[in-house]
């Protein structure tokens, strides 16, 4: 992968990982004109976080789905207790890990590490660490590589 793709997909990821916080805490009326807002305030034009969307709508296209695989893989603690910042790193890797076939799971988990460390704080980074690792023993293919 080019340099430039490679900072254009961290860019998509910091992108859909703030549209995700604030979604978590207020649900929009309307998907679509509250993205067209989110991106007209972003430093670059919206197709360039064009990975980003992709990653907001599976994110809440499959949110149930990542939350109540959360739930089974966060051992001893509560969901609702959750960071809403460490929620969505969670589920931006996890929608990752389970439905983007093309990015390997490891590299999922590296991005979610680099984000917690720049959005949370050094607990996170185990706790995040900790699920993204358990799910990737279950998805049952080369974590290593894309399919």
């Amino acid at each position: 992968m080019s340099k430039a793709l490679f900072a254009q997909r961290r860019d998509g990821r910091v992108a859909a990982l703030q549209y995700l916080y604030a979604w978590s805490i207020n649900s929009p009326a309307s998907l679509p004109e509250d993205l067209r807002t989110f991106f007209e305030n972003m430093e670059h034009p919206r197709t360039h976080y064009a990975f980003g969307e992709e990653l907001i709508h599976g994110v809440i296209e499959h949110v149930a789905d990542i939350d109540a695989r959360i739930k089974g893989l966060a051992h001893n603690w509560e969901f609702d207790r959750i960071a809403k910042i460490d929620l969505g790193i969670l589920r931006l890797a996890m929608f990752e890990m389970i439905h983007r076939k093309d990015i390997p799971p490891v590299v999922s988990i590296n991005e979610a590490i680099d984000l917690s460390k720049q959005f949370s704080n050094a607990d996170s980074k185990r706790f995040i660490n900790g699920i993204l690792d358990r799910l990737k023993d279950q998805l049952g293919r080369d974590a290593r590589k894309a399919e």
